[in-house]
C-alpha cells in the first residue's frame, strides 16, 4: 500500500480524467480531493472528497496551491496553478499525461503567455488539439509513475 501522506488534488472543472484518476486512486489507497469552483458530482467513497472553492476568478486554483505539499499529486491543464505546485515540492500532470517539471515550467508559463498574447490580438483563432484516447493512455500511465516515484521517495531513508 502506497503511503497516504500522498494526496491527489484535481483542478476539476474541464479535467477530462476524474473517471481514471478514481480508478488509480482506489488501486493505491490513495485519497483524492477534487476541487471545482461550483458543486461537481463525484463518486461515493471515503477516499474521495468534492471541494467547492467558490466562483472567483482562480478560487479552485488557489485553494489548491494554499494546500498542496511536497509528494502530492495534482491534475490540472491549468499552466499557472501547475507552476504554483510544482514550486511547492508537488508533482503536476496534464490530463494529456504531460508532467510539469521545474526543469519545463518556465518555458511552458512563457509560451502560455506569449499564446496568450497572440489570441488577444486575433493572430491565433484556434484552441488545444482534441482530448484522444492516446492522451489517456498517456495520463494513465504518468499518474502511475508519479504515485510509484513519490512511494520510493517516501519509503527511501532521510
Amino acid at each position: 500500500m502506497t503511503d497516504t501522506l500522498t494526496r491527489i488534488y484535481v483542478d476539476a472543472d474541464a479535467c477530462p480524467v476524474k473517471d481514471e484518476v478514481y480508478k488509480v486512486a482506489e488501486r493505491h489507497h490513495l485519497p483524492v480531493t477534487v476541487v471545482a469552483g461550483g458543486f461537481i458530482r463525484v463518486p461515493q467513497h471515503p477516499l474521495i472528497e468534492r471541494v467547492a472553492a467558490g466562483s472567483g476568478m482562480d478560487a479552485a486554483d488557489d485553494w489548491i496551491a494554499e494546500r498542496i505539499k511536497p509528494g502530492d499529486i495534482v491534475i490540472t491543464a491549468d499552466i499557472p496553478l501547475a507552476s504554483r505546485c510544482v514550486k511547492a515540492g508537488a508533482t503536476a500532470i496534464a490530463p494529456n499525461g504531460k508532467p510539469f517539471t521545474e526543469e519545463s515550467i518556465g518555458m511552458t508559463l512563457a509560451v502560455r503567455n506569449l499564446m496568450t498574447d497572440l489570441r488577444s490580438t486575433g493572430e491565433i483563432t484556434g484552441g488545444p488539439r482534441a482530448f484522444s484516447p492516446r492522451d489517456r493512455s498517456t495520463f494513465l500511465s504518468a499518474l502511475d509513475s508519479a504515485i510509484r516515484r513519490t512511494a520510493r521517495r517516501r519509503a527511501a531513508p532521510t
